[in-house]
C-alpha cells in the first residue's frame, strides 16, 4: 500500500475525508476503552467501524500513516536496530526498608538546604512534597513522539542506548498513535505489562502456556514476530516525560496531567504527601494491598513534585537523586539446590553460583541464585547443601539469594576450588574471596578487563564487544589492554569474519581513543572499588595520571567519599608491577590520558554571570555545544524560565518557554547567525 498523504495522491477525497474521520473516531473509542476503561460504543459498533476502514484501504490501495489498522503486525523482522535516547533513561537507587527510605529522604534535605545556602540570590526551593507511584514490573518503553505523531519506540537498553520495537508497540492498543500536542518532539515514558486477567486468559487456549506476566510481556515486546505481540494483548502505563521541546513544567502533577489530556494511560493510583512519615504510611498500606491488581509490582517509587528542585539536585552516576523505589518484602520460597559451579571475573574474583530446581517466585523462573563467597556458603550452614531443600528469597530485579538449609536433611558437600576453574593458577583466598592472580593468562579475566576498558563510558573504542575481546584473545595473543595498541592492520586482516573495512574501523577507533580524557581513561583501567563518579573526582584532584599514581593511602582518604578500603584498593592497584607496565606500555604507544582542561570562565563577555534558557532545535551546533560554550562565557545555564532569567536562546520548534519569556519581556535571541557573534 501507499501512504494517502503523498504529494499527487490520486485518492478520492471523499473516501479519503471518510478514512480520517473514521481512523479520529476508532482512536477517540480506543482511548475510551483501553485507557479510561470507560467503553462509549459496543463491540459490534467497533468492529463496523473497523471494517468500513479497512475495506477503504483496499479500494484506495492506501492507508493514512495513524491507522489503526497498523496495530495487527506486519512481516517478520530481521533485527532490532539501536536507538539512542535523546534523554538518558536513568535508573533507581533503592531503599530495602524504612531506614533506607529515611536516610535517602536526609540526604535530599541536607542537598536543598546546601543549594540554598550556596545560591542566596535565588528564590529558595521550596521543603519537599512528595508523590508515590506503583512500580511496576514489566518492560520499560521510551515512546518518542513528533508533531504528535509516534515515530519511534524502544527498549531502555542501557538507559542511553536501547533497541527500536516501534512495530511492537503499535499493536498495544491503549498507546495513541498520535497526540493533541504537536508543538515538539517528546519522549514518553512507561512500562509495557500484560495484564494477570489477560495472561490467565491467553494460557487456557494457548499451545504452550506463559509461566507469567513479566516475562510475558517482554518476550512479546522483543519478539521480532510483531504479530505474537499482537496477540498477546498487552497493556501500559505512562509516568513519566524524559525529553521536551514546547512544553515544560513546574510541578509533577502537571506532568501527569499533560499525560492525561495527550491521552496516555497513568495509572488511577497516585498519592501526595506533605511529610517522610505520610509517606511511610501509605507505602505500608501499598504494600499490604500489592496482590489487590491486575498487573504485577515490585514496589513503589517516591518522587520529589518540584520540578526545579529536582534540576538542582541532579543525578548521580546512575541515578536522580531526587527519587527512590522502595523496594516490598522479598518473597521467600523452597527447592532443591542441584550444583555450584566457580566463575572467573575481570578482577579475578571467583564468585561461586549455585543452580537450583527452576522455581516460580516473584513474577520470574528461578533456576540460577547468587551465594557470594566461601564464607558466605558456610555462614548459611551450605557446605553439605547439594542435593537437598534450600531456602531463597527474590527481590525486584535483585538476582535471587539462598538464605540457607530448608531442614537438617545430610546433602553433598560444596567443595572450593583451590585452582583456578579456567586457567588451572593456584587460588589465593583473601578475606572471604579466592582471586586467580594470573592477570595476563586467564581467558574470562582478560576477556572482562579489555571489554570493560574498550566500553562506551570508558576508552569508547566504536563496535568493540565482547566477541571481539575473545576472538583477539585467542587468535592474536592479546592479554592486556596495552596489547590492542599494539595490534596492526596484517593481524586483523587474517582473522575470521575481519575483512579490509572491519580492521580498518577499530585501528582508527583504537587510533581515536588514545585522545580519551583521564576520568575516562581512570574508569576503563577497573579499578577494584571506585566507579565514575570517583574516577572523575581523581582526575579533577589529581590532574594528572603520573599524580594519581604517586598518591599515598593518606593522600587518597582525605578526598571527598573514599574511605580507607577504597584508598587501599586505589593504592594497591597503582603499586602492582604488572599494571605499572601496562599503563607505561600504552603512554609509550600514544595514549595520552590527560585531564580535561578547565579554562576560567570569562567575566567580559554579553553573558558573564547572566542566567541563560536554551529552547528549540538548534541548527548550527547541538543544544550541549551551545551550553559550554555559553558557560565558558560565564553564563548560568538553567532549564526553566523566570523573572531572572537574563537570555533565552530559542530554536525552531521553541515552544511555552519561549511563549512565556516574551510575556516576562526576557531577552530572546532566535537568530544563530547572531548567536555565534556574540559567542565569539
Amino acid at each position: 500500500m501507499t501512504t494517502a498523504m503523498e504529494p499527487g495522491s490520486n485518492i478520492e477525497p471523499m473516501k479519503l475525508a471518510r478514512m480520517r474521520e473514521l481512523i479520529d473516531l476508532i482512536a477517540e473509542h480506543n482511548h475510551n476503552y483501553y485507557t479510561l476503561d470507560r467503553p462509549t460504543i459496543s463491540d459490534k459498533q467497533w468492529d463496523e467501524l473497523y471494517d468500513e476502514l479497512v475495506r477503504l484501504e483496499q479500494e484506495t490501495g492506501s492507508l493514512l500513516p495513524d491507522s489503526p489498522t497498523q496495530r495487527v503486525g506486519g512481516d517478520i523482522l530481521k533485527g532490532f536496530e539501536p536507538h539512542r535516547h535523546r534523554a538518558r533513561l536513568w535508573s533507581l537507587d533503592k531503599a530495602q526498608d524504612t531506614e533506607d527510605l529515611l536516610a535517602w529522604n536526609t540526604r535530599v534535605k541536607k542537598a536543598i538546604a546546601d543549594y540554598n545556602t550556596k545560591n542566596p540570590s535565588e528564590t529558595p526551593l521550596p521543603e519537599p512534597g512528595y508523590v508515590i507511584e506503583l512500580k511496576f514490573d514489566g518492560l520499560t518503553l521510551n515512546l518518542t513522539y513528533d508533531g504528535g505523531n509516534l515515530v519511534q519506540a524502544s527498549t531502555r537498553g542501557n538507559g542511553v542506548v536501547g533497541e527500536g520495537i516501534l512495530a511492537q508497540v503499535k499493536t498495544i492498543r491503549s498507546i495513541p498513535l498520535t497526540i493533541p500536542f504537536k508543538d515538539g518532539i517528546i519522549e514518553v515514558q512507561g512500562e509495557g505489562i500484560m495484564n494477570l486477567s489477560v495472561l490467565e486468559a491467553y494460557n487456557v487456549a494457548a499451545v504452550e502456556p506463559l509461566k507469567n506476566a513479566r516475562n510475558a510481556a517482554a518476550g512479546a515486546l522483543r519478539n521480532q514476530n510483531p504479530r505474537i505481540t499482537a496477540e498477546r494483548k498487552l497493556n501500559a502505563f505512562f509516568y513519566n516525560i524524559g525529553y521536551a521541546e514546547g512544553v515544560s513544567f513546574e510541578q509533577h502533577a502537571q506532568m501527569i496531567q499533560f499525560l492525561k489530556d495527550n491521552r496516555f494511560k497513568v495509572n488511577p493510583y497516585t498519592t501526595y504527601c506533605t511529610t517522610i512519615e505520610e509517606v511511610q504510611a501509605e507505602l505500608e498500606r501499598v504494600a499490604e494491598g500489592r496482590g489487590e491488581h491486575d498487573f504485577l509490582i515490585d514496589g513503589a517509587v517516591v518522587k520529589l513534585t518540584d520540578m526545579r528542585t529536582r534540576e538542582a539536585l541532579g543525578y548521580t552516576d546512575k541515578f536522580p537523586r531526587w527519587a527512590v523505589a522502595f523496594k516490598f518484602e522479598a518473597e521467600e520460597t523452597t527447592t532443591i539446590l542441584e550444583s555450584v559451579s566457580w566463575e572467573v571475573g575481570r578482577t579475578g574474583k571467583i564468585t561461586p553460583v549455585a543452580r537450583v530446581e527452576p522455581v516460580d517466585l516473584a513474577g520470574v523462573t528461578v533456576q540460577n541464585c547468587t551465594l557470594n563467597n566461601i564464607g558466605d556458603i558456610e555462614r548459611k550452614n551450605l557446605k553439605f547443601a547439594l542435593g537437598t531443600h534450600v531456602m531463597i528469597r527474590r527481590s525486584n530485579d535483585v538476582i535471587p539469594e539462598i538464605l540457607g538449609k530448608a531442614d537438617d536433611e545430610p546433602g553433598v558437600e560444596i567443595i572450593a576450588p583451590t585452582e583456578c576453574p579456567s586457567c588451572g593458577t593456584p587460588l589465593e583466598l583473601r578475606g572471604a574471596h579466592l582471586f586467580c592472580n594470573n592477570k595476563l593468562g586467564c581467558r574470562p579475566q582478560t576477556i572482562g578487563r579489555i571489554t570493560h576498558f574498550s566500553s562506551r563510558d570508558a576508552m569508547d573504542i566504536e563496535s568493540f564487544s565482547i566477541m571481539t575481546a575473545e576472538q583477539l584473545f585467542d587468535e592474536c595473543g592479546v592479554r592486556d589492554p596495552a596489547d590492542l595498541y599494539s595490534l596492526t592492520y596484517e593481524q586483523l586482516i587474517g582473522l575470521d569474519r575481519f575483512g579490509d573495512r572491519k580492521a580498518r574501523k577499530l585501528l582508527d577507533a583504537l587510533e581515536k581513543s588514545k585522545d580519551r580524557d583521564l576520568a575516562a581513561f581512570l574508569f576503563a583501567l577497573g579499578i577494584p572499588n571506585t566507579g565514575k563518579a570517583t574516577t572523575k573526582m581523581l582526575a579533577d584532584h589529581f590532574g594528572s595520571l603520573s599524580a594519581v599514581r604517586a598518591a599515598t593511602v593518606e593522600e587518597l582518604i582525605g578526598l571527598p567519599d573514599v574511605g580507607g578500603i577504597v584508598a587501599e584498593s586505589i593504592y594497591t592497584y597503582f603499586s602492582d608491577p604488572i599494571i605499572s607496565e601496562s599503563l607505561d606500555r600504552m603512554l609509550a604507544l600514544g595514549v595520552k590520558a590527560e585531564a580535561e582542561q578547565q579554562e576560567a570562565a570569562r567575566t567580559d563577555s554579553i553573558f558573564s554571570g547572566k542566567t541563560v534558557v536554551l529552547t528549540g532545535t538548534l541548527s548550527l551546533m547541538t543544544r550541549d555545544e551551545a551550553a559550554k560554550k555559553l558557560e565558558a562565557l560565564g553564563a548560568k545555564i538553567s532549564g526553566s524560565v523566570s523573572k531572572k532569567t537574563d537570555f533565552v536562546i530559542a530554536g525552531e520548534s521553541a515552544g511555552s518557554k519561549l511563549t512565556k519569556a516574551r510575556e516576562l519581556g526576557v531577552t530572546v535571541i532566535e537568530d544563530e547567525e547572531e548567536l555565534l557573534k556574540l559567542l565569539q
